[in-house]
């Protein structure tokens, strides 16, 4: 079993009802008000509601977000919202988390990046004061979330119970490793698909071509904008980092819009897009952006190459 070390924690709190939930959340909260230490809410609207509910008048101390919200894009979460929370606090302080990205209501397609996100949730805060508390809902959750909260979570607290314990199961780089899934096939192309390449020569083109598909598909003012802005920053990266050229493909499906770039890079890096921007440095941000604007952001790299989807909703 691997163990996480240092001071940062990263308890999976699992639960049966909205009792032991409660029983589980507003203590942590409590002892990090008592402590005098920064503490952040981020859980589904209806679980926030309990939570808040329950601090009374202690609620107004507690930084609170609708988790369907705020980390819609699972990508997005660790950048935006648990390091934003984090790092605006005193350095040394010790902050403590309540995060819950695992949730029903996920599609297909979300599931293998929250994974993919609680396993890297380690990585991105080893050595940091930093406490992550993770509820699981054991009555609504499959087989498959709950047994991958152990993989990811270095402790686990048992419904009911008070104390974490150590997981036996314990392989945040094997859930990574095996989330890392080639994507499903991409539509054939035709008047509702966009499929073109491209080079140094030819990113505004690129550019332009997106942003009219992306119009024709349903998209308008800031999804449009953000659209164009996703478009510039994976095909420069191509060119830039994936051998010079690469191929997009944009199409409808359901409620979103997608953009698929796919070129002959290696992505080697599992944080790669979800570090906030480094002061000073001009690059390594545009992964960031795609994160931070798309509403879900799926990769599979091989050694051939990687392949980034965006989901836009319409």
């Amino acid at each position: 079993m691997t163990t996480a070390p240092g001071p940062f924690a990263h308890p999976a709190l699992f639960y049966a009802d909205s009792e032991q939930y409660l029983a589980g959340t507003v203590p942590f909260v409590r002892a990090a008000l008592a402590a005098g230490e920064p503490v952040a809410v981020a859980v589904p609207g209806e679980n926030l509601r309990l939570i808040r509910d329950a601090l009374g008048a202690d609620a107004d101390a507690v930084r609170c977000l609708d988790m369907r919200e705020a980390g819609r894009n699972p990508g997005r979460i660790i950048p935006g919202v648990l390091h934003a929370f984090a790092d605006g606090r005193p350095p040394g302080r010790p902050v403590r988390i309540v995060g819950e990205p695992v949730r029903t209501g996920r599609g297909a397609a979300e599931y293998p990046a929250c994974a993919q996100h609680e396993a890297l949730i380690n990585a991105a805060f080893r050595g940091r004061e930093v406490t992550i508390l993770c509820p699981y809902d054991t009555a609504r959750l499959d087989e498959r979330a709950l047994a991958d909260a152990h993989a990811t979570h270095p402790v686990v607290i048992p419904p009911g119970a008070t104390e974490p314990r150590p997981s036996e199961a314990y392989d945040p780089d094997g859930v990574v490793a095996r989330y890392n899934q080639p994507l499903p096939l991409t539509p054939v192309p035709g008047p509702a698909v966009l499929a073109l390449t491209y080079g140094s020569g030819s990113l505004a083109r690129a550019r332009h071509l997106v942003t009219d598909h992306g119009r024709r598909l349903g998209l308008t003012g800031l999804r449009l904008e953000d659209l164009s802005l996703i478009t510039a920053e994976l095909t420069t990266n191509s060119v830039v980092h994936g051998g010079g050229t690469g191929a997009l493909t944009v199409w409808a499906e359901g409620g979103h819009v997608l953009l698929e770039v796919r070129d002959r890079g290696r992505l080697t890096d599992p944080l790669a897009g979800r570090r906030p921007a480094a002061g000073g440095r001009s690059g390594g941000r545009g992964l960031l952006l795609v994160n931070l604007l798309s509403d879900l952001v799926r990769t599979h790299t091989a050694e051939s190459g990687t392949t980034i989807r965006s989901y836009l909703s319409r």
